[in-house]
């Protein structure tokens, strides 16, 4: 992988040191400037990695920065035909392209080169997947200790587990942002809000609701350490802070308990969250700043998700349906 620190070498293999040089001071404006997360930084490096590979191929040399600028729209169509050729879905199509459209307009801004082939290819089109919320019931159950009360572990664990999914569902956070809360502003007795960093580095105040509360002071009642208030909130078994995939394994154990559906995820429960509240009447804007989304684009997809559910219930009940 390369090193956002300045080391660049595996670029080097397949991308002339001008071109590589650029990518890592793209990757490093993005890291600092834009905040974007390691994963999809990760993911962006991948996908610029993959398409100089592919122009190293075709060119038979490493390709410099004006052989990227310079490229025409039937070698970009190659390379994505390639990658559908390998299985690769539309969806990491369309985030390759992103990606490489925004190495565009870093060389544009940078070097003055324009990449005028990236505009003119149309992005692929992903089938639009609606979330799977669970059901209210099930949602609930999920948030307590209950289901796993047979469980051979320590009542502080399961306690803990069911405080984390509490926040998912009740509050709408995603495990990192549960995860992120310090001891400090635990929401517990009369602290009814707390905030959290989301994608982009983008803060938000999330209320939190009795319920909730409650289940964060049972968990921090039996927790068997000292948690200093700088510290995480949520702990591992060794005192540490609590791994994301210890959240999906307690996921998982409910699942089994509960004979939910592999869709149930802890993310499924920020879907929940969502689809709940609309149901009940909320509107979209408020459900958009509860969670936190940059667009109400991206927050409108929870009207496909109860528009689906209306029409099942009226193919179900009408005569004629």
């Amino acid at each position: 992988m390369l090193n956002h620190g300045g080391s660049n070498a595996p670029l080097a293999l397949s991308a002339a040191p001008e071109l590589a040089a650029a990518i890592a001071a793209w990757l490093n404006r993005l890291g600092d400037e834009r905040r974007l997360s390691p994963r999809t930084l990760e993911a962006y490096e991948r996908d610029a990695r993959q398409f100089m590979a592919f122009l190293a191929e075709r060119l038979g040399a490493p390709p410099t920065v004006a052989d990227f600028t310079d490229c025409a729209p039937a070698d970009l169509r190659a390379y994505l035909a390639r990658r559908r050729a390998e299985g690769v879905e539309a969806r990491s199509l369309q985030r390759a392209l992103s990606a490489l459209r925004s190495l565009a307009r870093h060389l544009a801004r940078e070097k003055g080169e324009a990449a005028s082939a990236l505009s003119a290819i149309r992005t692929p089109k992903a089938p639009r997947r609606l979330p799977r919320p669970l059901k209210a019931a099930d949602a609930r159950a999920v948030t307590t200790t209950a289901p796993r009360a047979g469980e051979a572990r320590e009542q502080w664990v399961l306690a803990r587990d069911a405080a984390v999914l509490a926040l998912c569902y009740g509050a709408g956070l995603r495990i990192s942002e549960a995860l992120s809360i310090r001891r400090a502003d635990a929401p517990i007795g009369a602290v009814d809000a707390v905030t959290v960093v989301g994608k982009g580095g983008k803060a938000r105040a999330a209320p939190i609701i009795a319920p909730i509360r409650d289940a964060v002071g049972a968990y921090l009642a039996l927790c068997p350490y000292a948690v200093k208030p700088d510290g995480p909130l949520f702990v591992g078994a060794k005192g540490g802070a609590l791994s994301p995939r210890i959240v999906q394994l307690a996921m998982e154990r409910m699942r089994g308990a509960l004979g939910l559906p592999e869709s149930a995820t802890p993310h499924a429960l920020r879907h929940s969250f969502a689809t709940h509240l609309l149901e009940r009447g909320g509107d979209l804007r408020t459900i958009q700043d509860l969670l936190g989304h940059a667009s109400l684009s991206t927050t409108q997809v929870y009207t496909g998700v109860d528009r689906a559910r209306l029409l099942a219930a009226y193919k179900a009940a009408h005569p004629r349906g």
